[in-house]
């Protein structure tokens, strides 16, 4: 028994890595999509979609949450986990070098700590979290600067990926708020719809101009199901499973493998150049994260 336990364990820690990998490389395929001609919140559509369909295969059949209250933060994590994260960081993608905005979007978890020391009273500063905070900020800079410099990067790519971070510690933070009354299942799937919902109002002002016949192309197509399916509702299934076998806090730690993963897959696929400085960024980044991870009181 303990050695199954064991092998269940060690083969959590694969899935969770493998899953890591798999966002890493989403920012790839965005790009793929967005120079085959479809707008950010074409994609956001499409891809939420494919999802929405799809997790209904595992969610409970319950439509609603258990009040109007809950059910009003299920919007907001649609919002801030789905229709504005993903609008600003496709946007974002689209103007920018991947690179760049993987690693701006990986300082979520570092201002979600900040806003939960403002607003949160059981979570306290510590001169480890400032530390890691100040050290992952340095390395965000070295990164920027390396855009800016040597890459002639548009600023406003960099501006729209922070809102995105910003909409993600939101969304992280709102969480505490339903995570311990309502399956992961159902939280997400709510997530999908309300940020399919909520992504509507776009189209209003810019209606859907992708031809669907081109959705028989295959770098559409394959992208898209990869985004859909791969990306959205398996990974997120065998996220579930890994933290059911070896806890959320072990899990999370590997999302921070994340910018490595977009490094390798967009010099690979994208031929996007990446200068010493912008490694030096990742590294401070990286070490800046765990640093301020491992802090106490939070």
């Amino acid at each position: 028994m303990h050695s199954k336990n064991k092998n269940g364990a060690w083969a959590a820690h694969v899935v969770a890595i493998a899953v890591v990998c798999c966002w890493g490389c989403t920012f790839v395929n965005t790009k793929y999509l967005i120079m085959g001609g479809m707008l950010p919140w074409e994609i956001f559509a499409c891809r939420f979609l494919l999802a929405y369909l799809a997790i209904w295969t595992i969610s409970p059949r319950r439509l609603f949450a258990d009040n109007w209250k809950d059910e009003g933060l299920m919007c907001l994590l649609g919002i801030t986990g789905g229709s504005l994260y993903f609008l600003a960081e496709n946007e974002a993608v689209g103007i920018s070098y991947v690179n760049n905005v993987a690693f701006i979007v990986c300082t979520a978890p570092l201002i979600t700590v900040a806003l939960a020391i403002l607003f949160l009273r059981n979570v306290k500063s510590s001169w480890q979290l400032i530390a890691g905070s100040l050290l992952a900020l340095l390395g965000v800079a070295f990164v920027i600067f390396n855009g800016h410099f040597v890459l002639h990067l548009n600023p406003l790519g960099d501006w729209l990926a922070l809102m995105a971070a910003i909409s993600w510690a939101v969304y992280s933070l709102l969480m505490k708020f339903v995570a311990d009354r309502y399956s992961a299942v159902f939280i997400t799937r709510k997530v999908f719809f309300y940020g399919l919902l909520t992504i509507l109002p776009m189209f209003a002002v810019k209606p859907w101009q992708f031809p669907l016949a081109d959705f028989l192309r295959p770098e559409i197509w394959t992208n898209l199901l990869f985004l859909g399916f791969i990306a959205s509702f398996v990974c997120f299934a065998l996220w579930s499973w890994a933290i059911s076998r070896v806890g959320a806090i072990k899990t999370s730690n590997y999302v921070y493998l994340n910018p490595l993963t977009t490094i390798f897959a967009s010099a690979l696929f994208l031929n996007e150049p990446m200068t010493s400085v912008a490694w030096m960024g990742c590294l401070l980044i990286l070490s800046g994260i765990y640093m301020a991870n491992k802090a106490k009181g939070i």
